[in-house]
């Protein structure tokens, strides 16, 4: 080849050649530790922008100072040294949604743990999102069933509330959720459990409770555990809801469990502390209310015009010493529909779940409580408050009137109704006909160690003899005159047998 070939065939390279100027924003790290790290250069990063550090590893730009830029990283933040370059992404953080994930375990950035492969998923949606406004929403008016008499009796859910589970350690809360779970098996309704800074065997056993009681077929469970570095427990639950919004936005029913805020909270206090951000009472940073509120404000009841989907919340909250007024509990309590309070006093006499009436409220429910279970339960709140209050009057006075031995001895035998072991949540129509019987003194010759044992023989006869009626109840979801005067007579038969 002569000298004029290798001219003319470069020449025809360089005509070929197409080159593209690209700009992007590159920083270096110049401090690292703890999962957080100092980035300088990020001239134009935004808040909450997902930065990619290499090798896989990305961060959250989280605060944005005048010469640093501060973020959590995600994954191993030892293999980030100082030095390593940083470029700005122009995402936002998201997380895979869809039904793909259904009956998946995965982590706070939703890639699966359970070891069965990879998940196929329909979409992406960002972690943090603007909560539904007004407009788009309509007043809750369904019920979300638990299936724990106690609760779907007098602090009854309803489909887009947001309800709080709140008490000491070891008194029945996750319990309370799980049955949740398990009850919504045949409702369409499909359950997020979020676990936030909990042990990964505790983890591994719920997990195995949900897939043993077919659960699991409807539900998502997202881990951020103990073992989790603090910024994936921040994470989890926002992940978790915004899996929970694809099934809302599809027009279908959501139910959310975070177990739990007060985790959630020391996590996003570690996170603020190392990222020198200032600190306030109890050393929370000031906008420790503002994680809470803009997550749990996400659940909603959409319009029709928006789909008619729901997003319900079960939010958690651990008690310290039975003290609901610290930081965290009342700010909680505040943003919620109402609480599910669970006192270990209860708890140890063996009355479980150990709801204190008096302080649980459902502030949305009541609309969503069908006229069956609310014409039953209409004054079953008011004698258990009175009979707790008679009860402890009574252990100072031999002599009682034979009004008030009578409201004692009815408020035992309610009590022994409203128990229920773990894992075996009531159908609807049953908590109606057995609370309805208690109510209406069928139960006030039976002893009080002997209810239990009534109750399921009389349910049992019931389903036997009078199946027809406890499809009506279902159906027409009221108690008429005519169903009362059918069950008085099958319940007076079942006495007489």
């Amino acid at each position: 080849m002569n000298k004029l070939d290798i001219i003319s065939k470069i020449e025809q390279d360089i005509k070929g050649l197409k080159l593209t100027a690209t700009s992007q924003n590159v920083g270096v790290v110049n401090e690292v530790g703890d999962g957080v790290a100092k980035i300088e250069g990020l001239s134009d990063v935004q808040s909450s922008e997902l930065l990619d550090f290499g090798s896989n590893i990305f961060g959250l730009a989280l605060n944005l100072e005048q010469y640093n830029v501060g973020a959590v990283i995600f994954g191993d933040f030892t293999k980030v040294k100082e030095g390593t370059q940083v470029k700005t992404t122009g995402r936002v953080l998201e997380v895979p949604v869809g039904e793909g994930l259904v009956g998946r375990v995965v982590n706070a950035l939703g890639e699966p743990i359970d070891g069965k492969g990879f998940i196929k998923s329909q979409d992406n949606y960002p972690v943090e999102k603007i909560a539904p406004g007004v407009i788009t929403r309509q007043s809750v008016n369904t019920p979300l069933q638990t299936g724990i008499k106690a609760i779907d009796a007098l602090i009854p859910i309803g489909r887009g509330q947001r309800e709080l589970i709140i008490g000491d350690r070891n008194t029945g809360k996750t319990t309370i959720a799980i049955d949740t779970i398990i009850n919504q098996k045949d409702s369409g309704v499909i359950c997020i459990y979020v676990a936030v800074g909990q042990k990964t065997s505790k983890i591994a056993q719920l997990v195995a409770k949900l897939e043993e009681t077919g659960a699991m077929d409807h539900t998502i469970v997202v881990v951020a555990s103990a073992a989790d570095s603090a910024t994936l427990q921040y994470l989890a639950p926002y992940a978790g809801c915004a899996m929970g919004e694809y099934f809302m936005a599809e027009g279908k029913d959501a139910l959310i469990i975070y177990d739990d805020l007060s985790k959630h909270a020391t996590a996003y206090r570690q996170m603020s502390l190392l990222l020198r951000r200032p600190s306030g009472r109890e050393a929370y940073p000031g906008d420790v209310f503002y994680i809470h509120s803009r997550l749990l404000e996400r659940a909603a009841k959409l319009n029709v015009d928006f789909g008619g989907g729901s997003l319900t919340a079960l939010p958690i909250i651990e008690t310290q010493a039975n003290d609901i007024s610290a930081y965290i509990p009342t700010n909680v309590i505040s943003i919620t529909d109402g609480q599910i309070y669970l006192e270990p006093d209860l708890f140890f006499a063996g009355v479980r779940p150990a709801l204190n009436v008096g302080i649980s409220v459902s502030r949305v429910g009541g609309a969503a409580q069908t006229k069956a279970m609310k014409s039953v339960a209409a004054t079953l709140k008011l004698d258990l408050a009175q009979f707790r209050e008679l009860q402890a009057f009574a252990q100072f006075s031999a002599d009682l009137d034979p009004q008030t031995k009578a409201q004692i001895e009815r408020g035992r035998r309610i009590t022994e109704v409203l128990k229920q072991p773990p894992y075996s949540p009531v159908r609807l129509e049953e908590q109606i006909v057995a609370l309805w019987a208690v109510t209406q003194g069928f139960m006030d010759e039976v002893e009080v160690e002997r209810v239990k044992e009534f109750e399921q023989k009389y349910i049992a006869y019931l389903k036997l003899r009078e199946k027809k009626l406890l499809g009506e109840i279902i159906s027409k979801k009221e108690l008429d005159q005519k169903m009362v005067k059918e069950l008085e007579k099958a319940t007076k038969s079942f006495r007489g047998g």
